[in-house]
């Protein structure tokens, strides 16, 4: 995999794409601000990286990375996107996306539901269950450092367990999008597992590698939470 494309610049997409250009990757970075509000940041990636539209963003490389809140998706290049592996990094936060019947009611995970806004693109779930930081720090870690995968499309969840791969990553593979609660907020395999511990302040955290048989282990023995009670 030699290019691909972002969309989101926050602290994940921006993580994602300083991995991607240190792995060789191409990239071309999206947000909602447009092309030239990426300039610090092209700048800081080097020529590898390059500053695009979100639809030009959505039909580069082989696969897609989406880092952008749930609120974002009516704003989404849907025909850009048809057809495409869309790897989605996001999470069902209520204070920021406002409450979602669907979500807090168990009927579907929240991969399921962007794949319900998405409905001609493949959703793969991973990058979720890491906060930005750690990203960083436990890349290419000893030992290896193991992320979950999930999605429905068998080609897309390969594409997409490539590029953990490739980024430094140890891809596990989840299950189905179905099955991503196992790595959603509030589960047994959300961010808390790659903690070192004993920093009160979770930034200072320089996080631990977990590895992938230990990240099995967490998958299975995983809980549902009560999403509706969810207020972050």
């Amino acid at each position: 995999m030699t290019e691909i494309g972002i969309i989101g610049s926050g602290a994940i997409g921006a993580g994602i794409a300083r991995l991607a250009v240190a792995a060789g990757i191409d990239v071309k970075i999206a947000n909602s601000r447009g092309p030239e509000s990426l300039n610090d940041l092209i700048d800081e990636l080097g020529s590898r990286a390059t500053a695009a539209t979100a639809a030009e963003a959505a039909r580069f490389g082989d696969l897609v990375v989406l880092a952008v809140p749930l609120g974002a998706y009516a704003a989404l290049p849907v025909e850009a996107l048809r057809g495409r592996p869309v790897l989605s990094t996001g999470n069902y936060y209520p204070y920021r996306d406002g409450r979602l019947e669907m979500l807090d009611s168990l009927s579907v995970t929240t991969a399921e539901y962007e794949q319900s806004l998405l409905r001609e693109s493949r959703i793969v779930k991973a990058f979720n269950n890491i906060v930005a930081h750690h990203l960083a720090g436990l890349a290419h870690s000893t030992p290896r450092t193991a992320l979950p995968v999930a999605g429905d499309d068998d080609e897309a969840k390969r594409a997409s367990m490539e590029i953990v791969q490739t980024l430094g990553f140890d891809a596990v593979d989840a299950g189905s999008l179905t099955d991503s609660w196992r790595f959603e907020p509030e589960s047994g395999a959300y961010t808390g597992i790659y903690f070192a511990g004993g920093h009160e302040d979770y930034l200072a955290d320089p996080g631990a590698p977990l590895p992938a048989d230990r990240l099995r282990e967490l998958l299975a023995a995983s809980h549902r939470p009560d999403v509706a009670a969810r207020e972050f």
